[in-house]
């Protein structure tokens, strides 16, 4: 059930976002209405009980008694602008009770309508007035049934009464007000939260695509750009270049499988899953990249490629990865130097470096997100990257990766 569709079960104060402190706004709502009538009756009954009395008495003129039902039936009817204007009608009412006892009921009903309806202040300030001129409507005004101390004690009793009983109706409200306003605010925290996390999913799909197909894609673009401005090269250097083809697009396939299972979920994944890059596994990349036509230098100083830790490893995996792909778009025909060095509690340093290309070269497009990729890659592993040119026009990328000790 919706807020709009229990509204007229609340108070007009609570059914729309506003607190209760300032002046109400809005129409009376089902509820509003009901207690408007039910408060009417109430003030009614208590001055028709009064009226009696005054009546009872026979050496009250009939004139007065007259003046006391018309006074009666206006106070009562004037406690329709309660809501609107608490303060003034409270204050009138109060005044005028000191010399009307009929006034009484609307008097209660316009105190505790204050007092719900308005902070501490004005509610302290009416509330002295009417307590300072409780004992004045005995005095003017004495019923004969009963003695003066115990109308001033219970027209006290009555005015704590209804003022406390005000004051506490407003602080439930404003306690309900305060919990709405918390439990809103912590929907709206929780969506933050959900949209937030769906942006780093897709920041991380988007990074992991661009780390797996950037460099299958690449070789493609290569092996396909040297067969369609060598169209006389030998056959067997074709058949080579189309087989290279042919496997790299295997292998994107494949990772496009990898990345659509894990988009799909953990139990939609294909059995034929394959095991994740390490840093035992960069030979196969370095292997790869020459089988391509690349020229690259490893100098691998690590003893134990497969004691290193796997996001570690893969981490190192996707930065030579990547580097070796832009090495292939942006300086073909250079040899790239990788140096991988480290151990347990030293951390593991990947080193990747290539010299200006010397030939002129048909340019591969890129996204130029790789390198922010990388960045954001080893600091989510707890290290640090650092890329830019070299003195000699080449390029250069080094990038440090905890290795906890043992």
């Amino acid at each position: 059930m919706t807020r709009t569709e229990y509204r007229w079960l609340l108070p007009s104060a609570m059914a729309g976002p506003e607190l209760p402190d300032d002046r109400l706004r809005g129409r009376r709502t089902v509820r509003d209405w009901a207690v408007d009538i039910t408060a009417f009756l109430i003030a009614a009954g208590i001055g028709m009980l009064a009226l009696g009395t005054i009546e009872a008495d026979e050496t009250t003129a009939d004139v007065v008694v007259f003046v006391d039902s018309v006074v009666g039936a206006i106070s009562c009817c004037a406690l329709w602008l309660r809501r609107r204007r608490p303060v003034g009608l409270a204050v009138a009412l109060t005044v005028l009770s000191a010399v009307e006892p009929v006034a009484a009921g609307a008097l209660l009903v316009a105190l505790f309508s204050l007092a719900v309806h308005r902070p501490f202040r004005p509610v302290a300030m009416v509330g002295a007035l009417a307590l300072a001129l409780v004992p004045l409507q005995p005095f003017l005004r004495p019923d004969p049934t009963t003695g003066y101390l115990v109308s001033v004690l219970f027209g006290v009793l009555l005015v704590l009464l209804v003022i406390s009983w005000g004051m506490a109706v407003r602080s439930r409200r404003r306690l309900v007000v305060t919990l709405r306003e918390r439990a809103h605010r912590a929907e709206a925290e929780a969506e933050l939260r959900a949209e937030q996390a769906q942006r780093l999913a897709r920041e991380a799909i988007a990074r992991e695509m661009h780390d797996v197909l950037a460099h299958r894609l690449t070789l493609l673009s290569v092996h396909a750009g040297a067969l369609e401005f060598r169209p006389d090269a030998p056959a067997a250097e074709v058949g080579r270049a189309a087989g290279v083809i042919r496997d790299s697009a295997h292998e994107a396939l494949q990772d496009l499988r990898e990345i659509i299972g894990v988009l799909r979920g953990p139990g939609d994944t294909d059995e034929g899953h394959r095991p994740q890059p390490t840093l035992a596994t960069l030979d196969a990349l370095v292997a790869e990249s020459r089988l391509a036509g690349m020229k690259v230098a490893l100098d691998n100083r690590v003893t134990d490629p497969g004691a290193a830790p796997a996001a570690t490893g893969r981490t190192v995996y996707r930065i030579a990865q990547e580097c070796l792909t832009n090495a292939r778009k942006h300086a073909p025909g250079t040899e790239v130097s990788l140096t991988v060095r480290g151990g347990p509690g030293a951390g593991l340093t990947v080193e990747v470096e290539n010299p200006a290309p010397t030939e002129p070269f048909e340019r591969v497009p890129g996204s130029g997100q790789g390198l922010i990729g990388l960045t954001e890659r080893a600091t989510l592993a707890g290290g640090e990257l650092e890329h830019g040119p070299t003195r000699d026009g080449g390029f250069a990328v080094r990038a440090h990766l905890p290795w906890p000790a043992a």
